[in-house]
């Protein structure tokens, strides 16, 4: 992946965790007296941020600790690159998108993916309620709000477009930066693109009813979950199998106890035990993200044909630096079975 990709990404998501903005702090898992743990160090691809409760939970609650691990959560800066700590075995893992995986790997990165946490790609079309888009068909003539054309805004309004047999040249496409709520409001677009767990939340608090149309309903596409060089899966196996283990638990303790969860992680994202709004905005944003992170399948567990539809997809849209085999970049003998 080319640097200008990981600083979109990290633009991106600066715009998922706009209602909680919090100071750059490192975050580190709890001390172990036992000597004998294994030192892991887990990179999460921005500041301290409700997004990463379930490893928050896991470390609190002594998941990891259970597993033997001593595990060391590496929060990224903003415009840090994503992939450059883990390449230079800085870290052992990372939170990252599976698109992201996928087009680090075509970019000659030996990275892979082992455990899925979002189960759906969380990048919706957002139209006011009575707004006549009923569906991605009717974006034809209309125009819509994005980012720029890069990550998972641009990603997503693509497979949308796709999905209804439309181009980029059927549709006003407006770059609008990271204020696609603001572009709602004031009628500067018709439609934006934003994260499902995000930009309507910020809307509906400023009096606007949305409607969304989900990627994900029209597109298979590989949200964020756990990835590994090659060579940490080869060296060390068992102890990245432990680390999913742990992690799996933090995300069911955090789907079924959201308010918990919110209050574990004020140790980690200091503004939530100091500013009560933020706090309440951390609950709604946790129990937006929640259905996102629920699967009825093996928790951890991708689907092979998933990855293959989106490679096939972003090949077609030029938007891999080169071919991959997504046999692998998704492994998937690291998930519990």
């Amino acid at each position: 992946m080319t640097r200008s990709r990981s600083l979109v990404r990290r633009a991106a998501l600066l715009a998922l965790a706009v209602l909680l903005l919090v100071p750059l702090l490192a975050a580190c898992g709890d001390d172990d007296d036992s000597g004998s743990a294994t030192d892991v160090t887990v990179g999460l691809t921005y500041i301290p941020n409700i997004q990463f409760a379930p490893f928050y939970v896991a470390d609190a609650k002594g998941y990891f600790k259970d597993e033997g691990l001593k595990v060391n959560l590496h929060h990224h800066a903003v415009g840090e690159d994503e992939f450059a700590a883990i390449v230079a075995g800085q870290e052992d893992a990372i939170f990252a998108g599976g698109d992201e995986v996928l087009q680090a790997r075509s970019s000659g990165v030996t990275i892979a993916y082992v455990a899925q946490v979002f189960y759906q790609y969380p990048v919706a079309l957002i139209v006011p309620a009575d707004s006549p888009i009923q569906s991605a068909a009717d974006l034809k003539g209309h125009s819509v709000g994005i980012p720029g054309q890069y990550g998972a805004n641009y990603i997503g309004l693509l497979a949308l477009l796709a999905s209804a047999g439309l181009t980029e040249q059927d549709i006003t496409v407006q770059t609008v930066g990271f204020t696609q709520v603001q572009a709602l409001l004031s009628n500067q677009v018709d439609a934006v693109m934003g994260y499902i767990n995000n930009e309507p939340i910020q809307l509906q608090k400023q009096g606007m009813e949305v409607r969304t149309i989900p990627v994900a309903d029209t597109q298979p596409l590989i949200s964020n979950g756990l990835a590994a060089m090659d060579s940490e899966l080869k060296d060390h196996p068992d102890t990245v199998k432990k680390l999913v283990k742990a992690m799996l638990k933090g995300v069911e303790y955090t789907n079924a106890h959201p308010e918990e969860a919110v209050e574990i992680s004020k140790t980690y994202v200091p503004t939530l035990a100091t500013d009560p709004q933020q706090a309440t905005d951390a609950l709604t944003v946790l129990q937006a993200t929640i259905p996102l992170m629920q699967t009825t399948g093996t928790p951890g567990q991708s689907d092979p044909a998933a990855w293959q539809s989106m490679a096939d997809f972003l090949q077609a849209h030029n938007l891999l630096t080169g071919p991959v085999d997504v046999s692998e970049v998704y492994r998937d003998g690291f998930v519990p079975k």
